[in-house]
């Protein structure tokens, strides 16, 4: 007799992560396969689709051979992946580019380029502004390699790219699902559609561009020589899934109006979820992405490389292993003790993504003889809360009648309880860690189970597989002087805008 599991693939930035779950939600078997990041100048950060792809293929046989499941049978699959950047597939469905990926800042003259042109325009149909997203890099391959464009049949995803490749389908059927298209450049978001003024006006070809799906649904089965590679018993249905960030909203249970989400990994992202769409005039600051589930959207924003910047304090500056920088927040800070005077910092180490400040780089301010590296240390770890007190703020004027029930928050820096009461200081919510710590990949394999029928609709699968930790609370006597942080921090930002754009 089989035994019927789904499957759930996350191809981030550190790597690809596969998670395989029992139909109840159970998880027997998670791996991990680091990536390959080429960096070999500032501003180039690439990826190759294929080290990816067999990441996924030895990341699916490691869990089916490491469960110990006598007759597994995978009913579905579903990959999410790293959503700004892009890869060029040819004719036959192989890479012509690397991954041109979302820490990538080439493509910086035509982010101009579409905020001069047209940027108004982009804003209300994707719902984002111009950034280090799909459109100026499409422009950039068009504009500085047009030998290489030429031979781009679609551009697409590295969940896409995967599962193509897995699927052995050809170049014409590339496709994106909606959860991307905020960062497209050149779709109306609303209707789901590519916006071919837009498309014309910046002389890309329409062809080009990806179908757009659901992303539940069946995009094909592995082919015979992936199902080998991957150890599985017999072809198995793959279905779209969605970008990263998206599924990581899923995986903590967002599925009704009200629930934010922190997603405290590499980039750090603060969402909320809603039931209409609408675009960040004002403020310019957060973009407003299609949920996983029908019918909901995710305005957010996020920092780019956010958990990485702790990385960077811990290994560079205090000379210790970077995977402690969680032990080094609780065991040294085991209190909150803000004071006017703490140092500010700015991690937007490698530029803003939204409002696209390209130029801005990371900075202390009102550093002192009486600071420590603790204090230096505590000031990354504030940053993105003051951060995420901006993109609120920004939530509110998009949705004045939108109440904030509670943030759910996922990846690394769930673990840190001073973080946790920071944010909830900050953003005047609850943060509510998630039981199941298997992020992104959760999402994915829910999105698989409701491609194949066995679930009705994303909010039954997250009743019955996600579940809450305790919820931190910040003392109200807090909320005064983090409502200060924010502004003084909006205001260090605008100046070193203007600054670092000299």
């Amino acid at each position: 007799m089989h035994t019927e599991l789904l499957i759930g693939i996350d191809i981030g930035t550190q790597g690809v992560k596969t998670s395989l779950f029992t139909l109840e939600g159970l998880c027997l078997q998670s791996t991990f396969s680091p990536s390959k990041l080429y960096q070999p100048r500032p501003g180039v950060t690439e990826e190759d689709p294929e080290f990816q792809l067999a990441s996924v293929c030895k990341g699916i046989r490691k869990c089916l051979e490491q469960s110990a499941v006598s007759n597994p049978k995978v009913v579905c699959l579903a990959i999410d992946g790293q959503m700004a950047g892009i890869i060029g597939v040819g004719a036959d469905g192989l890479a012509v580019t690397p991954y041109d990926s979302w820490l990538d800042t080439r493509c910086t003259p035509y982010i101009k380029m579409l905020k001069a042109e047209a940027e108004t325009e982009i804003l209300c149909k994707t719902g984002n502004t111009p950034s280090f997203n799909h459109g100026p890099k499409k422009l950039w391959w068009l504009h500085e390699h047009p030998e290489i464009y030429r031979k781009i049949t679609k551009f697409v995803q590295p969940g896409s790219y995967a599962a193509m490749r897995l699927c052995g389908l050809k170049g014409k059927a590339g496709f994106i699902d909606q959860t991307y298209l905020h960062f497209s450049g050149f779709a109306d978001n609303k209707k789901a559609v590519w916006d071919r003024a837009l498309v014309e006006h910046f002389n890309l070809d329409m062809d080009k561009l990806p179908e757009i799906v659901s992303s539940t649904k069946i995009i094909g089965e592995t082919t015979p020589e992936m199902t080998r590679d991957c150890g599985l018993a017999e072809p198995t249905l793959v279905a779209a899934g969605c970008g990263d960030t998206a599924a990581s909203f899923l995986s903590c249970g967002a599925v009704r109006e009200g629930i934010c989400v922190d997603v405290a990994g590499t980039a750090s992202v603060f969402a909320a979820t809603v039931s209409d769409f609408a675009y960040d005039r004002a403020e310019q600051v957060m973009g407003c992405g299609a949920s996983a589930t029908a019918g909901l959207w995710h305005p957010y924003a996020y920092i780019n490389g956010g958990g990485m910047n702790l990385e960077w304090f811990i290994e560079k500056v205090l000379g210790r292993d970077k995977h402690d920088s969680a032990r080094f927040n609780d065991l040294q800070y085991n209190r909150l003790k803000p004071s006017p005077t703490d140092p500010l910092f700015i991690p937007h180490m490698a530029g803003r993504v939204t409002p696209a400040m390209p130029e801005l780089r990371g900075t202390f301010a009102g550093l002192t003889w009486n600071h420590t590296k603790t204090d230096m240390f505590m000031a990354i770890i504030e940053s993105v809360a003051l951060e995420y007190g901006i993109y609120a703020s920004a939530l509110k004027g998009m949705y004045p009648q939108l109440k904030l029930k509670e943030t759910r928050i996922t990846g690394g820096g769930a673990a840190s309880q001073i973080w946790k009461e920071i944010k909830s200081a900050v953003l005047q919510t609850p943060m509510t860690a998630i039981s199941q710590a298997h992020g992104a990949p959760i999402g994915s394999a829910i999105l698989a189970g409701c491609a194949a029928g066995i679930f009705s609709s994303t909010q039954e699968a997250t009743d019955k597989w996600i579940t809450l930790k305790d919820s931190v609370y910040a003392p109200a006597t807090l909320y005064a002087h983090y409502t200060d942080r924010v502004s003084r921090y909006k205001k260090l930002i605008e100046h070193l805008d203007t600054f670092y754009s000299i």
